[in-house]
């Protein structure tokens, strides 16, 4: 989950509303394996050749996914490729994977032809390269259907990192998750980067010249060094400091301890609510009697996944992710 400078920017089915409790009957485990059987072998083998390439991919591929599913749902929107298309909004500045998603397609396309949707594509690489960064190994329902439209103001209520805690919570909860989800979701930063133009305003402007009061004392000459005032705003640093490769729970130990980068992530632990539930994570009884960090993002991780989910009529099978057919 990279979210610069949005929480959609960086990347992100228990509690399902609405739409989503009508999808469920309509996905399922293995949708593919009389039509393609070879589909999510196919889509494994891509991520993890791409993995190997790029020790950055693991991250981007997740960040793809929740960018996809946050604006009008998981339906591969954010793969159309045009000037007015939803993935050159302002929100998803700097996403990328979108190749490694065709190239997967391409084979699929190969092997099976007009049967796989980008939209599952897109989901089964994320879920790959949580497995592929040491993350939990799981699960994702398909049979989603392609989008058949794609805007860029589509993207402009996306989660800003500056945003308040409140208005962070309320904006995944429209989206049918819980305030757990929302926190977990956001610990999917324990793999991946940010940049230094997105740490300005919480270095030297937060709010009237000075730093964030919640980065730890023992931090701050660390960022700053890192990323010095008119310094190279493209620099880039660990969005999890010191695990940016490595998929655990040291974010949420970061947050509790002063050492979040993202000033989103931090805001974690100022409400009760999300606090509790970082808290849960990282106790020290944890281990005894507390959840399971990877089992629980795993789950979260499949309800985003569920986000007003195309089916049927509602889309297509695109033969080319990039262009409606």
């Amino acid at each position: 989950m990279a979210l610069i400078p949005t929480l959609a920017a960086i990347f992100m089915a228990c509690t399902f509303m609405g739409s989503h409790n009508s999808v469920t009957a309509q996905l399922a485990f293995g949708f593919y394996s009389s039509t393609c059987p070879k589909a999510e072998q196919i889509v494994s083998s891509v991520v993890q050749q791409s993995v190997q390439a790029n020790s950055r991919m693991a991250a981007i591929l997740l960040r793809l996914h929740f960018h996809d599913c946050f604006v009008q749902g998981c339906d591969g929107s954010i793969l159309i490729e045009g000037d007015k298309a939803e993935k050159h909004a302002f929100g998803h500045q700097g996403v990328q994977g979108f190749d490694v998603i065709e190239t997967a397609k391409a084979q699929l396309e190969s092997e099976c032809r007009g049967v796989v949707s980008c939209a599952d594509i897109v989901a089964m690489a994320a879920r790959d390269a949580v497995a592929l960064s040491g993350g939990p190994v799981y699960q994702v329902q398909t049979g989603r259907r392609d989008g058949l439209t794609s805007t860029t103001s589509s993207a402009d209520d996306m989660p800003e990192v500056t945003e308040s805690i409140q208005q962070l919570k309320n904006k995944f909860i429209q989206k049918g998750l819980s305030v757990k989800d929302f926190v977990l979701l956001s610990a999917a930063h324990t793999i991946g980067t940010t940049a230094c133009f997105f740490m300005t305003n919480r270095l030297y402007n937060f709010p009237d010249g000075t730093s964030d009061p919640t980065i730890n004392p023992a931090f701050l000459p660390e960022l700053e060094a890192t990323c010095p005032k008119d310094g190279d705003v493209n620099v880039r640093l660990a969005a999890d400091r010191e695990s940016e490769l490595k998929f655990d729970d040291s974010i949420l130990r970061n947050i509790r301890n002063g050492f979040a980068v993202l000033e989103s992530d931090a805001k974690l632990y100022t409400d009760a609510e999300t606090k509790s539930v970082v808290d849960s994570y990282v106790s020290p009884l944890n281990f005894l009697t507390g959840p399971n960090f990877g089992a629980d993002f795993a789950e979260s991780m499949v309800n985003m996944g569920m986000i007003d989910v195309k089916t049927g009529l509602q889309g297509q099978i695109r033969r080319v992710c990039s262009a409606f057919n």
